[in-house]
C-alpha cells in the first residue's frame, strides 16, 4: 500500500476538529498513488479524501490547492480543498502538511471508449480556459529546467545508445520550446488513472500535484500519449490515428487551436514522452528511502519517445 505515513482514527480526530466536516465515521488507506499518503475519509457531513503530503512543502502547496479551488469554482470537476475554520487549505498533521479534498464520484476507465476520450478532451479544454484567470504562477515543475537537472543524474544508468538518445532529445527540445504558444496552468499528468467516470459521465480530474504553467498543447500531448495508443502487441505505444483525432476534435471544439499549434504538435508529443521517460528513469534508478511501491517501467516511455521521433507527421485534425 502506498501510504508512507500511517494514521489512526485516534490521531486524526483532534486535527479534524479544525474543520467543519462533521464527526469521523471511517478512515481507510488508499493503495493508489506514488507521491503522497492518501486516505478515504467518511464523516457525518460527506465523503472526502485526506492527503498527507510527503514531498510538497508548505511553501509549495498554495499553488496546487489554490488552483483546484479556482477550477472548481469555475465549474471544472476536480477535488477542491475543504478549508478549515480559519480559511486555510492545509495544516500540519503528524508534522507534515495535510489537506482534505472533496471525493469525486466514479472510477477510472483503463480501456476508454471514444466517448470517454471526447469527454476528457472537452473538459481539458474547459479547464485550460478556466485556468487563464488563475492569478498564481508556477512553471511546470517537471519541465525543461527539471529535465536539465535530472538527466545527468540518470545518465550513468543508461547504455551508450540511450545516453545518446537522451542527449539528442534534450538538445532538440531546447531548440523547440515554442513559448509563444498559448500558455496557462496545465495538469501535466492526466493519465487514464487520474480521470474518474461515473455511470458513463466524467466524474472529474484528480491528482493535480504536478501542475504548473506550460504550453497548453503540452497537456494535450501528455493525454494523447496515454489515451490514444496501442496497448499490446508489437505496436504497443503507437498512436492510433482515429482515437487521436477524436481527442483533438473534441478539444478544438471548446478551445480552438491557435496558429502554430499544429506545427508544434510533433515537438510536444516528443516533449511529453521525454518528461515521463526521465521521471520513470529517476524513480526506477534513484528511489527515495522507504519507497513502498514498484516504480513504473521506464521502457514504456523510451519506446514511445522513439516512436514519436520517427513519426514526422502524427495525426492532427481531419
Amino acid at each position: 500500500m502506498a501510504v508512507f505515513t500511517s494514521l489512526t482514527e485516534a490521531e486524526l480526530k483532534p486535527w479534524l476538529t479544525a474543520y467543519d466536516a462533521g464527526e469521523l465515521r471511517s478512515l481507510t488507506g488508499i493503495a493508489a498513488g506514488i507521491e503522497n499518503s492518501n486516505f478515504f475519509l467518511d464523516t457525518t457531513r460527506g465523503h472526502y479524501v485526506l492527503t498527507i503530503f510527503e514531498k510538497l512543502t508548505p511553501a509549495e502547496l498554495p499553488f496546487y490547492l489554490g488552483l483546484t479551488a479556482h477550477l472548481e469554482h469555475g465549474g471544472i470537476p476536480c477535488p477542491g480543498p475543504l478549508p478549515d475554520r480559519a480559511g486555510r487549505h492545509f495544516s500540519l498533521l503528524k508534522g507534515k502538511p495535510a489537506a482534505i479534498v472533496r471525493r469525486l464520484p466514479g472510477k477510472s476507465h483503463m480501456d476508454p471508449s471514444d466517448a470517454d476520450r471526447a469527454q476528457v478532451a472537452a473538459t481539458l479544454a474547459r479547464m485550460h480556459l478556466a485556468g487563464q484567470s488563475y492569478a498564481d504562477h508556477q512553471e511546470n515543475p517537471r519541465g525543461p529546467h527539471w529535465w536539465a537537472v535530472t538527466a545527468p543524474r540518470v545518465m550513468p544508468f543508461l547504455d551508450a545508445a540511450n545516453q545518446a538518445l537522451l542527449a539528442d532529445e534534450l538538445k532538440f527540445q531546447a531548440s523547440h520550446r515554442l513559448d509563444t504558444l498559448p500558455r496557462g496552468p496545465v495538469h501535466a499528468d492526466l493519465f487514464r488513472d487520474n480521470v474518474l467516470f461515473d455511470a458513463g459521465a466524467l466524474g472529474g480530474f484528480i491528482d493535480f500535484y504536478f501542475a504548473g504553467w506550460d504550453c497548453l498543447l503540452f497537456d494535450v500531448a501528455v493525454c494523447v500519449n496515454d489515451w490514444c495508443i496501442a496497448r499490446d502487441g508489437a505496436a504497443i505505444g503507437e498512436l492510433i490515428a482515429g482515437q487521436a483525432r477524436v481527442f483533438l476534435e473534441a478539444y478544438n471544439a471548446v478551445r480552438p487551436f491557435a496558429p502554430g499549434e499544429q506545427a508544434a504538435w510533433p515537438v510536444m508529443l516528443r516533449a511529453g514522452a521525454l518528461r515521463f521517460w526521465l521521471s520513470r528513469l529517476y524513480d526506477f534508478h534513484l528511489p527515495r528511502a522507504g519507497e513502498l511501491i514498484t516504480p513504473h517501467d521506464p521502457g514504456h516511455f523510451e519506446r514511445i519517445l522513439k516512436q514519436r521521433r520517427a513519426q514526422a507527421a502524427p495525426p492532427w485534425l481531419a
